[in-house]
């Protein structure tokens, strides 16, 4: 498969998963928090997973191909030695990162989710959003040769 056809697959994986992380945090976060009504969190999520995980599922096997076309295996993760190696390794962290607050709310908030725990899925949901938004100006970094760290 040719690189560029896997950027674009990557960047339209990133449009849905930035842009639905965007939609939830700017849109419906604040009415939810204001009416303390965890149903219409929800309601958003059950609709925007359907889309949302598969998206992130196509970033990841995209990002781990580009990878692979830019010479950077998985033997060469986390050792920082040049730019492009650099970039992926942040954008791993960042994934794991995501990964790692998706399992927390999967296991620790959603189950027991009420108003009185809004604030904690509040701060899962901010953090995630930030999170693609930071793994989105990294790759961008892809551009020009890298990320130097």
């Amino acid at each position: 498969m040719s690189h560029h056809l896997l950027l674009v697959l990557h960047l339209l994986g990133a449009a849905i998963w930035v842009g639905g992380h965007l939609v939830l945090a700017l849109g419906i976060l604040p009415e939810v928090l204001r009416n303390r009504d965890p149903e219409i969190l929800l309601s958003f999520e059950k609709k925007y997973e359907k889309i949302g995980i598969p998206a992130l599922l196509v970033m990841v096997i995209t990002g781990v191909w580009m990878a692979y076309d830019f010479g950077v295996d998985f033997t060469q993760w986390f050792h920082f030695t040049n730019p492009v190696e650099s970039a992926v390794s942040v954008k791993l962290i960042l994934l794991f990162s995501t990964l790692l607050f998706a399992l927390s709310a999967n296991v620790f908030v959603l189950p027991k989710l009420s108003a009185r725990t809004l604030p904690l899925m509040a701060f899962h949901i901010i953090s995630v959003t930030v999170i693609g938004i930071f793994m989105l100006i990294v790759g961008s970094f892809f551009r020009y040769g890298g990320l130097s760290i």
